[in-house]
């Protein structure tokens, strides 16, 4: 099967933008389940019922999210209502919602975990501890990880530690997409960071002038997000049914 996983959404221009593309995407690459980190797809920041429904509508199946989740008060609980939208699993147990779902494709199930780092981010449960607590209780045998974490090291870190465990782990946060795609040794296909989908001219989706009048002055800064050319990475990867070992990833990168 083959699996389209989609970096940052930022603001409405990102959705908009995945919602053009994504349906030829689909069809040029026969894709089977789409997922996306969702956690910047309202403007401002976070997200909202408003912005989750419109990826879920443009045809994203699963969305994933991050240390943004909780942002907008008036997405608790959507997290609570729907089963499709993760927050990452290693979260306090009080944290609206959940950090895995199994999806049902009728022929095959998919299993999504969405974790969050810990390395230069807040505190929380370890990542590797909460995947183990999660695959111990049992997880379909294609199952994808959504790593939302900062440090490279800590991502690959535990990719590795979940080589054949897992069919995939791909990061997302730093809206910069990697070219380190690879297959570990034990069939678990690795990128470190999937990318964003946003505006081209920005940094990070934002107004470059924004952010470094931030970075100059360490002053408070709205942070407005950029307009004009967008782009939509991600990365799509073909899973073996039967081992749940992806067999190909191949980054893309959609003008």
């Amino acid at each position: 099967m083959n699996i389209l996983a989609i970096g940052d959404v930022v603001g409405s221009i990102g959705c908009n933008f995945l919602r053009r593309h994504l349906p030829s995407v689909k069809k040029l690459k026969g894709i089977d389940l789409v997922i996306a980190n969702g956690e910047n797809s309202a403007d401002g920041n976070g997200l909202t019922p408003a912005s989750a429904r419109h990826l879920f509508d443009s045809g994203v199946d699963v969305i994933t999210s991050g240390n943004h989740s909780f942002r907008r008060r008036e997405s608790y609980d959507f997290y609570d209502s729907c089963p499709a939208l993760l927050r990452p699993a290693n979260f306090p147990s009080a944290a609206p919602g959940k950090g895995f779902e199994i999806i049902d494709l009728g022929r095959v199930q998919v299993g999504v975990l969405n974790l969050i780092g810990v390395v230069y981010m807040e505190s929380m449960e370890s990542p590797f501890d909460a995947a183990d607590r999660i695959l111990s209780a049992g997880t379909p045998k294609i199952t994808l990880v959504d790593f939302h974490a900062e440090a490279t090291g800590e991502k690959r870190s535990l990719a590795y530690y979940l080589d054949g465990r897992v069919s995939a782990v791909f990061g997302t946060h730093t809206h910069v997409q990697t070219a380190d795609e690879t297959i570990l040794p034990k069939g678990t296909g690795y990128l470190s960071d999937l990318g964003m989908t946003g505006p081209v001219q920005s940094v990070l989706g934002v107004k470059p002038e924004l952010v470094i009048q931030k970075m100059r002055t360490k002053m408070p800064v709205r942070f407005d997000l950029a307009d004009g050319d967008c782009r939509m990475d991600g990365a799509v990867l073909s899973v073996d049914e039967k081992s749940g070992r992806t067999v190909s990833i191949e980054r893309i990168q959609i003008l």
